[in-house]
């Protein structure tokens, strides 16, 4: 099995302005995830559609790609990398470009269910809820939680708390049930990575603006680490 890594990087953001090009110890943010990567896979790109990111990621040595700037997504930008770079990989692995702490085993338990006689078609990660987490921050809408089978799949992902508990108070929701949170890391097969970004928005990723719920909806197998 061959692994490429896309890492989209955009410069225009709500949240943080610029934040892939803002330092860490002396270096911008997209090189740290770069070269953190890079010691984990040999094909790593970056996918930008800006000029300022492309040139910094050229002068420390990496691999830029230049995207379109109307891409609603992450993945969909990664889908134009992956095809403009000529990578002949089977998995695409998407690493956020804001995210320099990405560790190994992260990576390889991302990559661990495509070794599998039934691959997924896509794979992603979660982690726990420690019991002593407080209701507020179990219910912050920007941290997607995961409701996961016990053969590892998940099953929905919501900005709400899911399961809800019913007959125990709020703020023991975490001390009696183990909630897990999303990490937006992805890996893709190619032929899973070309289907969702011809899917029309649906009515899920609509409602909660989740585009995985796209994908969940539509079917696709999506395995969790």
């Amino acid at each position: 099995m061959k692994y490429v890594a896309i890492i989209p990087a955009r410069y225009a953001s709500t949240r943080f302005p610029a934040k892939p090009l803002a330092l860490l110890n002396g270096k911008p943010i997209i090189q740290r995830v770069y070269e953190r990567v890079a010691e984990q896979l040999e094909e790593v790109y970056v996918a930008t559609d800006d000029d300022r990111i492309f040139s910094a990621v050229e002068q420390f040595g990496g691999k830029a790609i230049m995207t379109s700037t109307s891409h609603r997504s992450g993945t969909d930008r990664c889908r134009e990398a992956y095809e403009l770079s000529g990578s002949q990989a089977d998995v695409i692995i998407n690493v956020q470009g804001d995210e320099p702490f990405i560790q190994a085993p992260q990576r390889e338990a991302i990559s661990r269910p495509f070794e599998e006689e039934a691959a997924p078609d896509i794979a992603t990660l979660v982690m726990p809820f420690p019991a002593d987490t407080p209701f507020e921050r179990l219910a912050y809408p920007n941290s997607p939680k995961v409701v996961v089978s016990d053969n590892h799949r998940a099953l929905y992902f919501s900005r709400s708390v899911i399961p809800f508990l019913r007959g125990i108070e709020q703020e023991q929701w975490a001390a009696n049930h183990v909630f897990y949170k999303h990490i937006g890391l992805y890996a893709y097969t190619s032929d899973a990575l070309k289907r969702i970004t011809q899917m029309p928005v649906s009515s899920l990723e609509q409602a909660e603006s989740l585009e995985q719920l796209r994908w969940l909806q539509a079917g696709l197998d999506i395995r969790v680490g």
